[in-house]
């Protein structure tokens, strides 16, 4: 089969690698229908530098080709989500939902990708979730979302405590930073600030629920904001890029006795957490890897439903030939996400 690997800073290619197989009685081989490119996989394509190829993607829709001996819930044929977990749905974690946490789970792109032909999904049965859709639905660009993108942004939501009322900025115009504003809107904010500067990103914001943009940065960006919050900024932060100006930014905007929430995945080690930054204002920081597995059924039906449309953060389709052009699209941000149809 096919599949993307990464070769060195920004060395992406297409190659032949050894068919996935089950190794384990409770894998699954999935054949994939849709993938696509993360935000987050732009980091190895700046950053790695390992003498060994890393298979790249963590989000798949595919179709059930072969399971384990203990697979009981799914068959051949199925259609399903792979989010980028896998889990065992029974330990403590999981059955709080917490399913990033799970004493038995982990990441499944770090020994495969999803940006293939195929994938082997270990624990199937508690980590696959079987798509009550056809293979030509309309809406599985936006179930796609589910494997990462929404559900990171709604756990962002989730974690900063947005309820109904609340005023919330966020902070990045990539998948995330939108579906998180999404998110809030769906969760009852009054008031949801985005900060981002790339028009067409931030008018889809508009559409997910911002109620205002903020396109200036730094010092500027913060005043603009607590211009538009009575001099205070907002109870709730929302950081979704994960380098350091934009978590100062967070520090900025943030209300004393607010919450940042951040799921951008942080690009340091080192952050201020000091008093005039957080200590002396009360202010919480919180956030982490989404458990994008316990949120895919509270937020499947609103996309069946056709209440909600996460899938419009997908701008350009584009075969498993194509993945070096997608890797520099989004690289120079000529696309907000990429979607693979291999």
């Amino acid at each position: 089969m096919r599949a993307t690997l990464i070769y060195g800073l920004g060395d992406v290619r297409v190659e032949d690698v050894p068919d996935p197989v089950i190794e384990s009685p409770t894998d699954a081989v999935i054949r994939v229908v849709l993938s696509c490119i993360c935000g987050g996989d732009l980091h190895s394509y700046h950053s790695w530098t390992d003498s060994n190829p890393k298979r790249m993607g963590h989000e798949v829709i595919g179709v059930v080709e072969d399971t384990g001996a203990d697979v009981r819930r799914l068959k051949k044929g199925d259609l399903v989500l792979a989010p980028f977990t896998y889990q065992d749905g029974t330990c403590s974690f999981c059955r709080a939902g917490h399913t990033t946490s799970c004493l038995h789970g982990g990441y499944w792109s770090r020994f495969d990708g999803g940006q293939g032909e195929a994938v082997r999904i270990p624990l199937a049965d508690t980590s696959l979730f079987r798509l009550p859709v056809g293979g030509d639905s309309e809406l599985l660009p936006s179930l796609l979302t589910l494997a990462d993108v929404y559900g990171t942004g709604f756990h962002a939501a989730v974690k900063g405590g947005v309820t109904e009322g609340s005023r919330v900025t966020v902070i990045g115009d990539g998948a995330v930073g939108l579906l998180a504003v999404l998110s809030a809107q769906q969760l009852g904010a009054e008031q949801i600030i985005l900060m981002g500067r790339h028009c067409a990103r931030t008018d889809l914001g508009r559409t997910f629920g911002a109620t205002d943009v903020v396109a200036e940065r730094g010092a500027e960006g913060v005043t603009r904001v607590r211009e538009l919050t009575d001099g205070l900024g907002t109870e709730i932060v929302l950081e979704a890029v994960g380098h350091m100006p934009a978590y100062e930014q967070a520090i900025g905007v943030a209300r004393s006795d607010g919450t940042i929430a951040r799921v951008g995945v942080p690009q340091y080690e080192q952050a201020p957490v000091g008093n005039a930054s957080l200590f002396g204002r009360n202010i919480t920081l919180t956030g982490g890897v989404a458990h994008v597995a316990g949120y895919v059924e509270r937020l499947m039906p609103a996309i069946l439903d056709g209440t909600v449309n996460p899938g419009l953060v997908f701008d350009r389709t584009i075969g498993l030939d194509e993945m070096a052009a997608g890797y520099r699209a989004m690289d120079a941000r000529e696309s907000l996400k990429v979607l693979l149809r291999p």
